[in-house]
């Protein structure tokens, strides 16, 4: 059932973040998780429903809510991703009684400034390096699964090897690696997907 294997990925989309996106999703393929990001499909779609479905239909999620506070005086925080968060909660608490969820911060503690009442929950903190939140996601999915994934310093190893293959392919293609809209976010699944069956075919 796709449900046992859905996982929700509720974060930032912009350039600064697809760093870390790109070591959480490729982190949760690793780990047999099928990644379900809110992705427009058609003009008419209405995006909140868009994402009570993907929440409704993934037994797990990962919710970054770094961007609470803003990035500089003029700026205002971000309010998506607590709210989504919020919606995942709620769907736990009233209808789907087995969903687990992971919340990531840059910094310990910070989230407690601007919302205090998920004090209490296991978040865990990132420091804003892919390395930390592959370590993060994948000691998370440890716990909570009964497979156990290989040691996050193992999948960071074989997701350099993955960055540079997709760099060069991108780059022979006469697209930018590190700008996120080059390719969907669906395509860029598939790729990891692809390349991680075929690396872990040959051990």
């Amino acid at each position: 059932m796709a449900y046992r294997t859905n996982i929700f990925i509720n974060c930032p989309f912009d350039s600064d973040y697809y760093p870390l996106l790109k070591a959480i999703l490729f982190t949760v393929i690793f780990c047999d998780l099928k990644p379900r990001l809110s992705e427009t499909k058609d003009g008419d779609d209405i995006r909140i429903r868009q994402i009570q479905s993907l929440i409704y239909e993934s037994k797990y999620s990962i919710h970054d809510i770094s961007r609470i506070i803003p990035k500089d005086t003029k700026g205002l925080p971000r309010f998506n991703m607590p709210f989504e968060l919020g919606i995942d909660l709620g769907c736990k608490m009233y209808s789907k009684k087995d969903k687990k969820c992971l919340i990531l911060e840059e910094e310990p503690y910070r989230y407690k400034q601007v919302i205090s009442d998920i004090s209490g929950q296991d978040i865990s903190n990132h420091s804003n390096e892919p390395i930390q939140v592959i370590k993060c996601v994948r000691n998370w999915i440890y716990k909570i699964k009964n497979a156990k994934p290989l040691a996050y310093t193992i999948i960071w190893d074989l997701y350099n090897e993955f960055l540079y293959d997709f760099d060069k392919d991108m780059r022979a293609e006469n697209l930018d690696p590190d700008k996120m809209w080059e390719i969907p976010f669906s395509e860029l699944i598939d790729l990891m997907s692809g390349w991680i069956r075929t690396k872990t075919s040959k051990k």
